[in-house]
């Protein structure tokens, strides 16, 4: 079977279209590229399908080469047959090939090769066998200076059965029928650490069925076990499973059948469950890691997609008491203009004097709206900015500041801001994510933005490329201007990468702003290939051709030219007038390589050229009588925004420092199987307070009924 045929079964993909996808792929095209412009080669796969027949390809790559270091690996001993090979080579289950190689695998020295190095094989395959009558009689050929006595050589010969059974295909999978039918996880607290640990006390004493066990449950599991508070162990029903063994492998009641059925159960203790134990917890492991990042890719990407205000002129503020609140003000383009430090708060409570610092920077600098972060003093810092009267009309936002700080100390931030310490920086980012949360986001690792399940605790490697997937997507489904995007923007563009982008930028400053996509070419290192490849998601504003201001690609420019002469008139005015878009007929302009797809998305272009899929952002204020979590009141209903989402519900900022949850069960009327279906980072919702653990510092929301 090919590839391209197991990708197809497993995916309910045709086979053409991964055959096309995967020819697309190793042809250097990227996965937004080959979802946006070559809709008819992959039969409208969207970019979640493209990753998955990627991430397939990989995987079966590996396991290919692993199969290859297996069958050299027997073959070398000199034990490689056709069949053996057949078997090897037509299976792609990475644990059937591991169980086929497992008698052949180059073991440490194990209980078994002692005593075949003590010449007991013979011994075990006589009570094996299970046939002989009178064992005893057979047991004194087998001592020697190794073997002192009739136990220790009966002892050797259930060493080796053990190790035959472990190495069973059979018994494993015997076994993992067993793990996954019935097997319990269970968690415990580890003597003496059930104070250090109380964030985990609903693990002290726990256990479910492990396919009933939910990823964000079993992560918090494993992350109290790395840390030393619990103990968790994964197991089937032992008895049935011991059993089911014997029913195998052990045949009649003679005194052979005995030592059998004990050589069984020590397999089973000493080496299988153990083994299939390994085998499940990083299955179950890798299946909630899998959902974890699934969760932490979708909230990023709602996040990096969040409304942008746009480009007006912002003041930014980064709340604080005894340090002060550092104030910037940014022009349209995010440029940095001014700064400064004012103190409304303890210990100085300068308010008056800050208020009329404020209102000064707003007229001073033509601001269109003040951006506050979300951090500590941020509800007075926000009490204080919503009493000031201004001399022109002002939005005000609270920002969330997560990874701000990550940013501010980074090496990106030195180079924005060499001359400038980390607190201006960090209110520079926090009034550039109000304007375009996107282009700042992409400056700070996905990690420490706040919107993770976990993140720390699943397989680093796989969420890397899922969340650097998940940027790239977003950045090129809204479009860069090329003219005023930073390297780290352009970086994300399908096709250039950082080195390419850090040359666009170097051209730019050279140059002045480019006119045409086709300058593009004259960028250093700028081939066709990736030329081809990022064009489209790159914006020229202003420029000679309408159409560099859209996401129709220029290899399609000649389509749209035919399309206006054809109506006699200009491509501006078949832009400007949806009349004559309506007198066309897509059919006629249908060509081998160009099919309705295509033709579709240009038309949906040409009505809003260069548009941003992103919607508006939208003022919000919470309550003004809840500064902290005494001021709460179960009962009391709220405004708040969504935060972050996970598989149990979601969390809401209600305006103090602790944020609430609102259970899944507590989302809506009706059953919630998937918290995301009902909520969306940063949507504005309305909760009631359901209960207030003062001690732990955890709020009980509901959004039922409201």
């Amino acid at each position: 079977m090919t590839f391209h045929t197991l990708i197809a079964k497993d995916t309910g993909i045709s086979v053409r279209q991964v055959e096309k996808t995967a020819e697309l792929l190793n042809g250097g095209a990227t996965i937004p590229f080959i979802s946006r412009y070559r809709k008819e080669a992959t039969g409208g796969l969207n970019e979640v399908q493209i990753s998955q027949i990627n991430d397939m390809l990989d995987k079966l790559v590996s396991l290919s080469k692993r199969k290859e270091v297996i069958i050299s690996s027997i073959d070398e001993q000199g034990k490689l047959n056709a069949e053996l090979k057949k078997r090897i080579e037509e299976s792609w289950n990475s644990a059937e090939i591991e169980d086929i190689y497992l008698p052949y695998k180059p073991k440490r020295v194990t209980k078994a090769e002692i005593a075949r190095k003590k010449g007991l094989e013979p011994l075990a395959n006589i009570v094996f066998m299970q046939n002989e009558r009178n064992l005893s009689a057979r047991l004194p050929a087998f001592l020697n200076d190794e073997v002192e006595n009739e136990d220790e050589a009966l002892q050797g010969a259930r060493d080796i059965i053990a190790e035959r059974i472990n190495e069973s295909e059979t018994a494993r999978n015997i076994v993992r029928n067993s793990f996954a039918h019935t097997a319990v996880i269970t968690s415990k607290a580890v003597k003496g650490k059930e104070d250090e640990g109380d964030k985990y006390r609903d693990y002290f004493d726990f256990g479910e069925p492990l396919n009933r066990c939910t990823s964000h449950r079993l992560l918090a599991m494993r992350r109290g076990e790395a840390e030393g508070i619990l103990r968790v162990s994964i197991s089937p029903d032992v008895d049935n499973c011991i059993e089911r063994l014997q029913c195998r492998f052990v045949k009649g009641m003679n005194e052979s059948s005995q030592h059998v059925a004990k050589a069984v159960e020590d397999a089973f203790k000493r080496l299988l469950k153990p083994a299939i134990e390994t085998e499940f917890a990083n299955m179950s492991k890798e299946k909630a890691d899998t959902e974890a990042i699934r969760v932490f890719a979708e909230n990023l990407r709602q996040l990096l997609l969040a409304p942008p205000l746009g480009q007006k002129r912002v003041l930014g503020i980064d709340p604080g008491y005894r340090t002060g609140c550092k104030a910037v003000c940014l022009d349209e383009q995010g440029n940095l203009l001014h700064n400064e430090t004012v103190y409304p708060h303890p210990p100085q409570n300068e308010k008056g004097k800050a208020a009329a610092k404020i209102s000064h920077l707003v007229s001073a600098y033509k601001i269109d709206a003040i951006a506050i972060g979300n951090g500590t003093a941020s509800r007075e810092t926000e009490h204080l900015v919503t009493k000031i009267h201004y001399s022109r009309s002002i939005q005000i936002f609270v920002v969330s500041e997560n990874g701000a700080s990550v940013y501010s100390a980074s090496k990106i931030a030195r180079e924005e801001f060499p001359d400038y310490d980390v607190t201006v920086r960090g209110a520079v980012s926090i009034a550039r994510r109000l304007m375009d949360p996107l282009a700042e986001l992409v400056k700070i690792d996905p990690k420490s933005i706040g919107v993770g399940q976990y993140q720390h605790d699943v397989n680093q490697t796989l969420l890397k490329k899922s969340l650097d997937q998940t940027v790239v997507n977003c950045v090129n489904s809204v479009g860069v201007n090329v003219n005023t995007a930073g390297k780290h923007l352009l970086a994300y563009v399908s096709g250039l990468g950082a080195s390419l982008a850090q040359n666009i930028v170097n051209y730019r400053a050279a140059n002045g702003f480019f006119k045409t996509r086709k300058q593009l070419l004259n960028v250093p290192r700028m081939g066709e290939k990736a030329f081809e490849q990022s064009a489209g998601f790159l914006r020229i504003h202003g420029g000679d051709n309408p159409l560099d201001n859209s996401a129709v690609h220029p290899e399609s420019y000649h389509m749209v030219e035919r399309m206006a002469n054809d109506l006699n008139c200009s491509i501006e005015e078949l832009i400007a007038d949806k009349s004559l878009k309506k007198k066309l007929k897509l059919e006629n302009y249908i060509t081998e390589n160009t099919g309705m797809p295509t033709l579709l998305d240009i038309m949906e272009e040409l009505d809003k050229p260069g548009r941003d899929p992103r919607q508006t952002v939208k003022e919000f204020a919470f309550d003004p009588t809840i500064k902290t979590i005494a001021d709460l009141h179960e009962g009391t209903v709220l405004p708040g925004i969504v935060n972050n989402i996970t598989n149990f519900g979601c969390f809401v900022d209600i305006g103090i420092k602790e944020n609430g949850l609102v259970h899944i069960s507590e989302l809506a009327n009706h059953f919630v199987s998937d918290p995301a279906q009902i909520v969306s980072i940063h949507q504005h919702v309305k909760v009631r307070v359901v209960s207030i653990d003062m001690a732990r510092k955890r709020i009980q929301l509901s959004m039922k009924g409201i």
